[in-house]
């Protein structure tokens, strides 16, 4: 009877898990819909955003937004880890964090990288190597433009300061609540327009090109970073509900095989239970 109270319990504690994780699943799905149709409506807004800004440097001269365009050779490196404050989202951060790695041991190797952490997951893994020098897990208390802005600021100073030559962002875009892409997006420099850019609008300047360039690449580059944490946001949300949907339905599986369990062991013990009955009665009767 010990072992089927053993059973038992493990029944027990395997419903409790599911309960939880079930609750988790549903908790993440609604803040999946709203994260997503945060990030779905603001992609046109920043891909309209990146559109005029290449227009707009196809038709410049001279070296206006030559702060944020300087390509040096590089030799310190920035890497903003974007990864999320809790876990249980499968392999969520541990993508993030692999790739951050690979940035810092393969693609930049020999050279200085330091790593801005955006989640705490990111910063306490991350920190351990000793090469954090910021972590903003903040700003997911209070998402905002402004709160990402004043990061995307501190960012620009670095590079326009001289302290990095590069600074490159490692997320994972939101693609649906199944799928995270892991991106690496260079954040600075500017990447230069490709292809042929004859074809560019024909603008009316007013004031003029210089003015215009100094406060549209500043934006552009803070709407980037905030669409590269709304996309890691809505992708932890994502992650999670799929994680805790699959652990709802092991734990659902196990309780089931723990329950089959169970009962072969009572029907065996009752079983001997009869026998050992049959069999007194029989010793008695002879």
């Amino acid at each position: 009877m010990a072992n089927l109270k053993e059973i038992r319990n493990r029944i027990g504690t395997v419903k409790s898990t599911m309960q939880i994780t079930s609750a988790m699943k549903m908790v993440s799905a609604a803040k999946l819909k709203k994260a997503q149709d945060a990030i779905t409506a603001m992609r046109p807004y920043a891909n309209k955003l990146t559109e005029l800004l290449q227009n707009l440097s196809a038709s410049l001269d001279g070296d206006a937004g030559s702060k944020f365009t300087d390509d040096r050779p590089v030799s310190k490196v920035m890497v903003v880890a974007i990864t999320s404050n809790r876990g249980l989202c499968g392999a969520f951060n541990s993508n993030i964090i692999k790739q951050t790695n690979a940035l810092i041991k393969d693609t930049y190797a020999g050279q200085q990288v330091d790593v801005m952490a955006i989640g705490k997951k990111g910063n306490d893994i991350l920190g351990k190597r000793g090469n954090v020098i910021a972590n903003h897990s903040q700003v997911f208390d209070d998402l905002s433009f402004d709160n990402v802005a004043a990061i995307a600021q501190g960012l620009m100073d670095h590079f326009t300061e001289g302290n990095y030559d590069k600074i490159e962002l490692v997320y994972n875009k939101f693609k649906n609540a199944a799928t995270q892409i892991v991106m690496t997006e260079q954040f600075l420099p500017l990447v230069p327009v490709e292809g042929d850019v004859s074809g560019a609008a024909d603008y009316i300047f007013e004031p003029s090109k210089a003015e215009i360039v100094e406060q549209l690449i500043p934006k552009s580059l803070k709407t980037q970073l905030y669409k590269a944490v709304r996309d890691s946001f809505a992708s932890e949300h994502g992650a999670r509900m799929t994680a805790m949907h699959k652990a709802t339905d092991n734990a659902s599986e196990l309780k089931d095989q723990l329950t089959l369990t169970y009962n072969k062991a009572r029907q065996a013990a009752i079983t001997n239970e009869i026998l050992e009955i049959v069999g007194g009665a029989e010793a008695l009767n002879s």
